[in-house]
């Protein structure tokens, strides 16, 4: 592999795939450079207990697919090897509520919902977008509380990126490549498992290793697995920029280093990984021009992670995929039911008992566990959990941010946070305990009651969120935001952010397909390579423009996922 490219990715998820696809197609040389490994359908881990392959944990020797990480006001879940998110994440794959478009941070640049119109269509195509076939049981209960709750008319089907195949297919079924005309690679329809958090091993799965990346590879991209960035700094040659790398498997980061330099560089590390090496990069000078305005306007998605357990497992909840369905309790929050395959048992210890926010909240959980210390074996049943529990994932489309910046501790930099813009992170979410104390009452069976649970950062006010993003969000000036509306890195030429950390609003939804619009947005308007740039200078006002077809695009015209890109009337 080279060692000098004309774009160089820091990432490998939605952001960064999409980047590479798109600008191998526009004649780029492509390289990717990410910290996790790279897995084959049969490397992936069988349930979650498999923490070698499961968990990401690089100081104990685990290179898995799940990230758990902290900052002070939130407990963060992400993903992790060459796909990035899309290797452990749910698959689905909502377009945001209307508060995602009108927050007043980026409104006014220019009509959000209609410019990403054609990347949202474009992004579902590519990812294979199709709603949920099937009634599970977990759905059923979310069906019956929403009624309940008096909202069973916002009852619906999940979108989700699975392929089930068409009429006369059966699950399991080998099939050629639905999607990109024989370009992309064979599948197997959807066996309905509830393995898709734990990465699917059945080939089901529209992870980007089946479509972006897989594209981009074939199209020339390079990608280099188990590779850590530490530094990004100009060339002296004064043009271009020096990246420097080490082994993620080099013990205490020292050793097997690698130098790789590129004329521009996309930070795609998603939201956590990119604030953390940019916010070093400014404090150590090597791009002190970055905005002051990093680490501002990251959100938890205002989100919180609940659930409920029967109280045995007559009903196998396991059903299905990750997520199939959801339901709006009120205008702003949005609750969908999460489960994990046989045997993913181990995040069940992540759970704890049920408690509200509000003063003296600790004390409360240990009068909580105290009062339930009889039923505590049903929260930690390590043999069955996943087969007796819905989580509810709870979102909320509103104007609540954190901000990150980094901290010097006894054990170096950590990253941290505090209370941002708009109002107070939400630490609970009153709409979400009721649904899930709800859910419990319907899970009951006869005499034996279920039970509603939280997750274990609650009673320290750090709320659980798998969908951090924000922190380098959009701007119309280095004083309003970290990246421009092409998503430039305001202060140096030649440098973007392309993943979640430049969504600029919660969003109430998953936010995997919005991540993937944006970029899908970004490239269009890159130029082919030795072409004149369409854009305006980096710090210019803003113009809507034409979006850029590529010379050699990777899917033929006639197939389902085919590039079209819109015609813009330019005003």
């Amino acid at each position: 592999m080279r060692s000098h490219y004309d774009v160089l990715v820091i990432g490998s998820g939605f952001g960064g795939s999409v980047s590479a696809l798109r600008l191998t197609e526009k004649g780029y040389s492509v390289g990717v450079v990410e910290a996790g490994r790279r897995f084959s359908d049969d490397e992936l881990p069988n349930t979650s207990f498999d923490l070698r392959k499961y968990l990401w944990a690089p100081a104990i020797g685990c290179y898995g697919i799940q990230r758990i990480d902290m900052v002070k006001d939130a407990v963060i879940m992400a993903g992790a090897g060459v796909g990035g998110g899309s290797l452990v994440y749910a698959n689905t794959l909502y377009e945001p509520l209307d508060p995602f478009y009108e927050d007043p941070s980026w409104s006014h640049i220019t009509d959000w919902k209609d410019e990403l119109a054609p990347y949202y269509e474009q992004a579902k195509r590519m990812l294979g977008v199709t709603l949920y076939p099937h009634l599970t049981p977990a759905d059923e209960v979310m069906q019956k509380v929403a009624a309940e709750a008096g909202r069973g008319d916002t009852f619906h089907k999940a979108p989700v990126g699975v392929f089930f195949g068409g009429p006369g297919h059966v699950e399991g079924q080998e099939v050629a490549d639905p999607y990109f005309g024989g370009e992309g690679p064979d599948r197997r329809t959807c066996t309905n498992c509830g393995e898709c958090m734990t990465g699917c091993r059945h080939n089901a799965k529209n992870t980007l290793v089946k479509n972006y990346l897989y594209l981009a590879e074939k199209n020339g991209a390079e990608v280099h697995p188990l590779t850590t960035v530490t530094r990004v700094y100009p060339a002296k040659t004064g043009r271009g920029y020096v990246i420097e790398t080490r082994s993620t498997k080099a013990k205490l980061g020292i050793g097997r280093t690698k130098r790789f330099t590129a004329d521009q560089v996309i930070f795609s590390a998603a939201s956590l990984g990119t604030q953390k090496l940019l916010h070093k990069l400014k404090r150590t000078g090597d791009l002190a021009q970055i905005s002051d305005r990093l680490g501002e306007l990251t959100r938890t998605n205002s989100e919180s992670i609940l659930g409920a357990i029967a109280p045995d497992n007559a009903i196998d909840y396991t059903e299905g995929v990750a997520i199939t369905s959801s339901w709006h309790p009120d205008e702003h929050t949005h609750i969908e039911p999460v489960r994990y395959g046989h045997g993913s048992n181990a995040i069940a210890a992540m759970q704890t008992v049920l408690t509200e926010g509000g003063p003296r909240r600790f004390r409360r959980w240990l009068k909580e566990m105290w009062l339930q210390r009889r039923s505590l074996r049903t929260f930690y049943d390590f043999k069955h959990w996943s087969e007796r529990t819905v989580i509810a994932l709870v979102m909320q489309a509103l104007d609540n941010s954190i901000t990150t910046f980094p901290k010097r501790t006894i054990f170096g930099w950590r990253m941290s946070s505090k209370q941002g813009h708009g109002k107070p992170n939400p630490t609970w979410i009153p709409a979400g305990l009721d649904a899930v104390r709800k859910m419990a009452g319907v899970m009951s069976s006869g005499e034996k009651p279920g039970y509603a649970g939280g997750t274990i950062g609650e009673p320290f006010n750090k709320p659980m969120t798998a969908h951090f993003i924000g922190g380098c969000t959009i701007g119309d000036s280095a004083d309003t935001g970290v990246i421009d509306p092409y998503q430039r890195l305001y202060g140096h030429e030649g440098l973007h952010v392309v993943d979640g950390s430049a969504i600029s609003a919660n969003l109430g939804v998953n936010p995997s397909l919005t991540i993937t619009a944006q970029a899908e947005r970004a490239m269009a308007f890159w130029p082919n390579k030795d072409q004149a740039d369409p854009r305006p200078e980096l710090g210019a006002g803003y113009a809507r423009i034409q979006p850029v077809q590529p010379t050699s695009p990777a899917v033929p015209v006639t197939a389902p996922a085919a590039l079209r890109l819109p015609i813009v009337e330019v005003r």
